[in-house]
């Protein structure tokens, strides 16, 4: 089963996390300089529940915006 949401397909996106080196301005240093990066994901809010698709209860991947929006019915 795919990590994606059932009623919206929302998925992982790609990101980065960055490491700075050096003091900041406010503390008296010449500012913070990015050091190196590297590559991360960001994951939707997912939650495993049970609704009706098609007439029929199918356990699957709902996100928190679909379960607040309400647009499905549980089984």
């Amino acid at each position: 089963m795919l990590k994606k949401c059932a009623l919206c397909g929302k998925g992982e996106l790609p990101g980065k996390t960055v490491a700075r080196k050096g003091q900041y301005k406010a503390k008296g240093g010449t500012g913070s300089k990015i050091a190196r990066w590297s590559m991360r994901r960001f994951l939707p809010n997912l939650q495993k529940m049970r609704i009706l698709i098609k007439g029929h209860p199918k356990r699957v991947y709902v996100c928190a915006k679909c379960i607040k929006k309400g647009n499905f019915q549980k089984a």
